[in-house]
């Protein structure tokens, strides 16, 4: 079984999300974590629970999602996995966005490596499986536990809501189709872990949502 712990940090309100099973084996996605308190508000969780972080995921590389790379590097020596198609957004696109908004961003390195749809992600007895989910971000994916039946979301889905798709690289069609040929595809009892704001499940999505669910068709 995974623990899902979820932390809203810097000015974006951006949900970072550890989670970790029984072995104490655990992943950080979209490490937000901006001041040194916020920083520190995240390693005395993970030290608090004895846990050992074995990678840390993106579910894409707007600003808001990897403020606390360099943190995460520097403490654990561990740098992203994330989708390819991200890479330029990584290296290039949230760097020009921390200008724009006057953000301190420290120094992304290269990541680790890349992912893509299908990939098992394995930490512990733990698996996550990763489905490319582009329009929010063109790298976007999201990360399924089918055993605990949730979803790592990003911003794809939200309460009531729907991902941005004005962003350079963002394409408004290719976000409903992630949301209706993708997540809808899941069981409506998988809950959605957003990246900002409160969880969801799909099947209150399919419903209620005035942007994808039923009574917007």
């Amino acid at each position: 079984m995974i623990t899902v712990k979820s932390f809203a940090f810097n000015p974006f309100s951006e949900n970072t999300y550890v989670l970790y099973d029984q072995s104490k084996s655990a992943v950080i996605i979209d490490p937000g974590c901006y001041t040194a308190q916020e920083e520190q508000v995240l390693l005395d969780f993970i030290k608090a629970n004895a846990l050992r972080v074995e990678k840390v995921l993106l579910t894409h590389a707007h600003i808001d999602h990897i403020l606390g790379l360099n943190f995460i590097e520097q403490t654990f020596n561990l740098k992203p996995y994330l989708h390819k198609l991200d890479l330029e957004v990584l290296m290039k696109m949230s760097p020009m966005a921390a200008q724009m908004y006057g953000i301190a961003l420290k120094p992304c390195s290269e990541p680790e490596g890349f992912i893509q749809e299908g990939d098992l992600i394995q930490f512990g007895a733990a698996s996550l499986e990763v489905l490319f989910t582009p329009g929010h971000a063109p790298g976007h994916v999201v990360f399924v536990s089918h055993e605990d039946k949730f979803v790592i979301g990003g911003d794809v889905l939200f309460q009531g809501s729907i991902g941005r798709t004005d962003f350079p690289n963002s394409n408004h069609q290719d976000l409903i189709d992630s949301i209706q040929k993708k997540l809808f595809m899941l069981g409506d009892d998988y809950v959605v872990y957003t990246g900002h704001g409160a969880s969801t499940t799909i099947g209150e999505e399919k419903q209620s949502n005035p942007f994808v669910g039923q009574q917007a068709l």
